[in-house]
C-alpha cells in the first residue's frame, strides 16, 4: 500500500536531528519521503492518507530479548528464586509443549508487542520453525535466535536453521545463540564457536544474569562466563549477552573490545531478584546497549515503556546519580540499539529507503501534556496507551485498539487459554 502521513511531528532517530513538523510517505514496505510538508505529494495516488493530528511518528521499538512462546507461563511460576523458578517450574512445563502450541502462544505475544509499539523481537525459544511461521502469518518482524543447550536443539540443527531462516521470509531472520554457559557443555560451546567462525556470524546468549551463575562458572572453569566464552573464541564476529548484570572489569573490557551488545532486561532482573545491570558503565566504555522484555513468565508484561523507565531509574539508583543514563540514550537503546543487536540495519531510523517499521504516538493524552520535552515524556511518563498505530514493512498491524493480522484476537486468546488448561491437566 501507498500511505501518506501528514500533520505529524517526526522523530527520525538520526544522530543530531531534532523532532520536526512534516510528513512521511510509504510505498509498499519502504519509506520514500521524510521531511517538511509538501504542497503536492510526489505521488498523488494514495491508498490512504492519515492526518496525524500533530502526533509523533518515530521508529518502532525493538525487543532485543524475548521468549514469546512462554505466554502460557504468565503468572504461573511467580515469586520464586531464578534457579528454582527455572528448574522446578518452567522446564517441567516446557517439556510438555508441542511445536503447534508454541505457534499459537507466539501469536499472543505478537499482539502484545504491537500494542507496545514493538515492531521486531529477538526470540530465543524451543521451536524456531513454528515461531517463524507465526511471525510470517501475522506480518510481524522476528529475529530467531538459537537456543542450543545440553537438553534441546543441537549445533547441527542450529546450522540448518541459520541457512533456512535467513532465506525464509522477508520478515524473518536468524542469529546464532545458545541458552547459557551453565546449561551448555564445553564440547557444544566449542562447536558453536567453530560454526560462528565458519559463518562469520555473531553469537548471543544469557550471560552473567545472577551472582550464582557467575560463581558457578568460576568454580567450573576458573573464570567468569564472559572470559570463558571469549577464550573459546565465541565472539570473534561479535554478538552479545542477555542480562549482563554481574560483570567484572575484565568482562566489560571484553565487551568493549569486541563491540558486544549488552542487552538489558530490567523488569525481569528485578522480579527474579537477579540484580541491576551496570548500564552507565556500559555507556562509559562505549559498549552498545539494547533493551529486552525477556519472557512473559519472568516479566510478566511485554511492555517497552516500562522497560525504558526502569533502565534509567535503576541506573540512577545504582550510581546514586540522577543524571545517569538520560532519557535520550534510553530511547535510542529501545529503537536503534535494538535494531543494531538484531542485525536490522534497515529498520533503525526513519529515512528514505528504510523499511517502514514505525509507530504513531498519541500526544493528546494527559500523560503527554504539557509538551516540555517529547523524548523525556516518552521515557518517563509514556505508556502503551499512547501507541496509536504500529506499522511493520508498510502494513498497519495495530491501530487504536484494533488488530490487522488476519485473525480475530479473541480466537488467539481462546487458543492460548485452551493450551494452558491442557498443560495444567497433564501435570
Amino acid at each position: 500500500m501507498n500511505i501518506r502521513f501528514t500533520n505529524v511531528k517526526i522523530l527520525t532517530m538520526e544522530p543530531g536531528r531534532e523532532i520536526f513538523d512534516g510528513e512521511l510517505h510509504v510505498k509498499d514496505d519502504r519509506i520514500v519521503y521524510v521531511g517538511p510538508t509538501v504542497q503536492e505529494a510526489v505521488d498523488p495516488v494514495w491508498d490512504r492518507e492519515i492526518d496525524g493530528e500533530g502526533n509523533l511518528l518515530m521508529p518502532g521499538f525493538k525487543n532485543a530479548h524475548a521468549h514469546s512462546g512462554m505466554t502460557f507461563l504468565r503468572s504461573y511460576a511467580d515469586d520464586l528464586p531464578l534457579h528454582e523458578w527455572l528448574n522446578d517450574r518452567v522446564f517441567p512445563m516446557e517439556a510438555k509443549l508441542t511445536p503447534e502450541m508454541i505457534y499459537h502462544l507466539t501469536k499472543l505475544a505478537i499482539l502484545e508487542y504491537l500494542t507496545s509499539g514493538i515492531t521486531a523481537a529477538a526470540d530465543m525459544y524451543l521451536t524456531p520453525d513454528t515461531i517463524a511461521r507465526a511471525a510470517a502469518d501475522c506480518g510481524f518482524r522476528m529475529v530467531l535466535v538459537g537456543a542450543v543447550n545440553d537438553f534441546s536443539q543441537s549445533v547441527e540443527e542450529m546450522e540448518r536453521c541459520y541457512e533456512v531462516y535467513n532465506h525464509y521470509h522477508p520478515l524473518v531472520s536468524y542469529q546464532l545463540g545458545f541458552h547459557a554457559e551453565y546449561t551448555t557443555g564445553r564440547e557444544r560451546l566449542e562447536a558453536i564457536a567453530d560454526l560462528a567462525a565458519r559463518k562469520k556470524a555473531p553469537v548471543f546468549t544469557h550471560n552473567s544474569e545472577t551472582k550464582a551463575e557467575v560463581e558457578g562458572c568460576i568454580e567450573r572453569n576458573g573464570m567468569t562466563p564472559t572470559v570463558y566464552l571469549e577464550k573459546l573464541g565465541m565472539f570473534r564476529y561479535g554478538g552479545g549477552g542477555y542480562h549482563c548484570v554481574h560483570m567484572s572489569p575484565e568482562d566489560l573490557d571484553i565487551f568493549a573490545e569486541h563491540s558486544l551488545y549488552a542487552i538489558t532486561n530490567p523488569a525481569s532482573n528485578l522480579k527474579l531478584a537477579s540484580g541491576i545491570a551496570p548500564v552507565e558503565e556500559f555507556l562509559q566504555r562505549g559498549i552498545p546497549v539494547a533493551i529486552g522484555t525477556d519472557g512473559p513468565a519472568s516479566n510478566n508484561c511485554l511492555d517497552m515503556f516500562r522497560e525504558m523507565f526502569l533502565v534509567t531509574a535503576l541506573a540512577k539508583y545504582r550510581e546514586n546519580d540522577a543524571s545517569a543514563v538520560d532519557a535520550g540514550k534510553v530511547l535510542r537503546m529501545a529503537a536503534v540499539g535494538g535494531a543494531g543487536s538484531m542485525g536490522l540495519s534497515d529498520c533503525d531510523i526513519l529515512a528514505a529507503g528504510k523499511q517502514a517499521d514505525l509507530i504513531l504516538i498519541d500526544l493528546h493524552q494527559p500523560n503527554m501534556q504539557p509538551i516540555n520535552h517529547i523524548v523525556k515524556n516518552l521515557v518517563y511518563s509514556g505508556s502503551k496507551s499512547n501507541v496509536a498505530l504500529t506499522m511493520i514493512a508498510g502494513k498497519i498491524l495495530y491501530e487504536r485498539g484494533s488488530f490487522f493480522i488476519g485473525e480475530d484476537p479473541e480466537a488467539i486468546y481462546a487458543k492460548a487459554n485452551e493450551i494452558t488448561r491442557r498443560l495444567g491437566d497433564a501435570q
